[in-house]
């Protein structure tokens, strides 16, 4: 089988052992291009190189892909959220897709927790200072200006408790840290964690953090009635979608600082507009340009879990690997 490859497989024992999988890899990382492939690039290449098989990372595959390569053995996305493809083309199809769920959540758990506590600790505001050279007569002034919080001994609360809410739980216990979550569809073993109700966790909670995917469901659902119930000194984080958040209610929450601060890695629009800004600029927001997953690790994860996939379902026969995304095509090829 000859297969595409457009997802970054830098890491040279994950590559060799993809091609020992199948006859032939054609690698053409999006990576050089600066961008992801678009889908008329896409489908030219698929065509070019007579592939049987793809694995992507952020290209765009359309139903029109899909339609002009009918034939894909299978196709793999290397993210957790396959929102670039048309599952629903793919799976009339009979193709199977797979994906790399948790790929970064260790790199958004420690980019959470390193934000957090930039905020707690005034860390960006003192490196302005500092630069500014505001440091004036007397050694204590930016003890006495910049003085913060500790992380260990608060209330953390997740909302969504997937693999990265995990990871953070897991990561703050040593902290310690106070660990609520709120999951409809899971409940964690460990006692430590406590299970609450979303209006207790935004009521109760120092820091509160978003980890949910893109639905119907969540689609809005963090709005005014969640976002008053926040106290005072309490951080609002966002590393997840920022569709499940109600942009201008975050908005009018941060610019009559109701609450101490926000952190948000993700935005409406990627690059952000003119509201997002608004946003971003404001004093009590730290925000990043969606680089919480951005690791070299990263990649290193995807790689071998994709290959362990495809290891898993075609080799070895396992055709119920969480990791099939469309598992309704499994009557199609059984």
């Amino acid at each position: 089988m000859r297969v595409l490859l457009t997802a970054p497989y830098e890491n040279e024992r994950a590559l060799a052992e993809l091609e020992s999988l199948f006859d032939e890899v054609i690698y053409k990382s999006w990576k050089p291009n600066g961008r992801a492939y678009n889908a008329n690039e896409l489908s030219e290449l698929l065509k070019q190189s007579r592939a049987e098989a793809l694995i992507v990372e952020h290209d765009e595959i359309t139903a029109d892909v899909l339609q002009e390569n009918p034939n894909l053995a299978f196709i793999g996305i290397c993210r957790g959220t396959p929102s670039n493809i048309d599952l629903k083309a793919a799976s009339e199809l009979g193709i199977p897709v797979f994906n790399t769920p948790a790929r970064n959540a260790q790199a958004v758990a420690e980019m959470f927790i390193a934000n957090v506590i930039a905020v707690l600790r005034h860390t960006f505001s003192g490196v302005e200072w500092l630069a500014n050279k505001n440091w004036g007569e007397g050694a204590h002034t930016s003890y006495l200006n910049f003085k913060g919080n500790e992380l260990a001994g608060k209330k953390v609360g997740m909302v969504g408790f997937g693999a990265v809410g995990q990871y953070i739980a897991r990561m703050l216990v040593s902290f310690p840290a106070e660990i609520y979550y709120f999951d409809p569809y899971y409940t964690d073993p460990n006692s430590n964690f406590i299970k609450v109700e979303l209006e207790e966790l935004f009521s109760s909670c120092d820091v509160v953090g978003i980890h949910l995917p893109v639905t119907a469901e969540t689609v809005g659902m963090i709005d005014k009635k969640y976002l008053d119930l926040l106290k005072p000194e309490a951080i609002f984080v966002n590393t997840a979608r920022a569709t499940v958040v109600n942009r201008d209610d975050l908005l009018a929450t941060v610019e009559q600082g109701k609450i101490r601060g926000v952190v948000l890695d993700v935005f409406y629009n990627e690059p952000p507009d003119e509201i997002d800004y608004k946003m971003i600029l404001n004093k009590r927001v730290l925000a990043t340009p969606h680089i919480a997953g951005a690791t070299h690790e990263v990649e290193d994860h995807h790689a071998f879990i994709m290959n362990n996939n495809l290891r898993e379902f075609f080799f070895k026969g396992n055709k119920a690997i969480k990791q099939l995304v469309n598992k309704s095509i499994l009557n199609e090829i059984s």
